[in-house]
């Protein structure tokens, strides 16, 4: 046969086939696309969990040793303990009832505020439930999402340590961190992360925290150290750190940890993920080194607690914007933060008087609403952000400053009726002039921290 008529043979044969599979074909596009089966993709997972990991290690050492250098010597025990303690108490509550109240809970009632009990104890939390992601078709096992969000209520909470340091009672600080978990952590997480909360509903932008977990907790902090009044000789005698080592440990360990903090938020491994750790390094080194050239300038030297300072600035301010921002748009907001909490810190706290410790609403607080509020503009596309549907840059800022103001009237109310309620149940929340003069170290845990 000729090569021809090879060919044509072929293409009969072919046009046969074709004619026969038409119909088939035909029925199979008329009918219903096949339902999408979620799937729990085992590198989320993994991801997940590694996040989860080194969020824990940003609270203990992490936390603990940045605040432990940050006190005098005869008080960083009880700091230690603080942290140690709060995240034990904490992480006991979130599982009894925290979690169901942060996202438990349907539509209808009280769910715009907060969750209900229907996961009380974790009750139908197993191997096999899950949680969503932001992907259609992927999911989590629901205990990882559990754990993930617990390292985040024990961090939150173990924050306000910072601002109420030196003189305290250990109960004291136990059970207002307790009565604060409940009433101010849980209803901000809801409303602002859960399906049915206000602020989800409004739209406001709060990728890993800035609302949640440090204007929260920096708010807090300042009602809290007001409340409780100033160390003696504050703004009369010098109270530096005792351990900068210490310090900087503590930074590097927090800086660590914030990879899993922000990146982690995504609860997926992709590129969006690959931002938001990309931002977790840029934000906080701008902040830096903005911290060290204003404080070169206004005070004549860049400090290595300055640095550390303005490195955490940088990722207080970056937290609700890890995912919507650009690299630049990082940079820029990073540096921002770095000025104002060196402002916030050195002239806004002295100006008014109040002893925040270690200056938990200084950086949290004030660096969170910056953050919170920039988010606004860094998730702008013209400047390399990564919006949701929807987005319009000043429509998104009255969202943002709704979401501020809440989180701070919220916060504060709770922390002065939860200081209150302190005092009245220890007969004064304060410990006493002399337990304060010898230390806590010695007066509340009878140690010494160097012997």
């Amino acid at each position: 046969m000729t090569d021809l008529k090879m060919s044509k043979v072929l293409g009969a044969a072919a046009l046969a086939s074709l004619a026969l599979a038409l119909p088939a074909f035909a029925q199979d596009a008329a009918a219903p696309a096949a339902e999408v089966v979620p799937i729990i993709d085992k590198g989320d997972t993994a991801w997940m969990l590694v996040s989860t990991m080194v969020v824990f290690v940003m609270i203990v050492p992490g936390l603990a040793l940045f605040y432990g250098g940050l006190v005098r010597a005869k008080n960083v025990l009880s700091i230690l303990s603080q942290v140690l303690g709060g995240v034990a108490l904490i992480a006991l509550l979130w599982v009894a009832y925290g979690y169901t109240l942060a996202f438990g809970g349907s539509e209808g009632g009280l769910s715009p505020i907060i969750g209900d009990f229907s996961k009380l104890f974790l009750s139908g939390v197993t191997i096999e439930s899950t949680a969503a992601t932001f992907s259609a078709g992927f999911q989590l096992p629901e205990l990882v999402f559990v754990v993930f969000q617990l390292t985040f209520a024990c961090i939150t909470s173990t924050l306000i340590v910072g601002g109420i340091a030196e003189r305290m009672k250990f109960g004291a600080v136990m059970l207002f961190l307790a009565l604060w978990f409940t009433f101010s952590y849980l209803p901000i997480a809801h409303m602002v992360w859960a399906g049915t909360g206000y602020l989800f509903g409004l739209g406001a932008y709060d990728f890993a925290g800035g609302t949640v977990v440090h204007i929260n907790s920096g708010v807090a902090a300042l009602v809290a150290a007001i409340v409780l009044g100033p160390r003696t000789g504050f703004l009369k005698e010098p109270i530096p750190p005792h351990n900068l080592t210490f310090v900087f440990i503590g930074a590097g360990l927090l800086w660590f940890g914030w990879f899993g903090f922000n990146a982690g938020s995504n609860l997926e491994a992709n590129g969006l993920t690959a931002q938001a750790f990309l931002n977790t390094i840029t934000a906080p080194a701008a902040a830096a080194l903005a911290w060290g050239l204003a404080e070169k300038f206004t005070r004549g030297h860049a400090s290595l607690l300055g640095f550390a300072s303005g490195a955490v600035a940088g990722l207080v301010a970056i937290t609700p914007a890890a995912g919507f921002a650009g690299t630049i748009g990082a940079i820029v907001l990073g540096a921002i933060a770095g000025v104002v909490c060196l402002w916030a810190v050195v002239t806004l706290k002295p100006m008014f008087k109040y002893d925040d410790s270690l200056d938990v609403f200084g950086i949290h607080g004030v660096g969170g609403i910056v953050g919170a509020l920039g988010t606004a503009f860094v998730a702008s596309p013209t400047f390399g952000g990564y919006p949701l549907a929807g987005y319009e840059m000043w429509s998104q800022f009255v969202k943002q400053l709704t979401g501020v103001g809440i989180a701070i009237v919220w916060s504060a109310v709770v922390a002065l009726i939860a200081m209150f309620i302190v005092k009245a149940v220890f007969g004064g929340a304060r410990v006493t002039e002399s337990a304060e003069s010898d230390g806590l170290d010695l007066s509340s845990h009878g140690e010494r921290a160097y012997n």
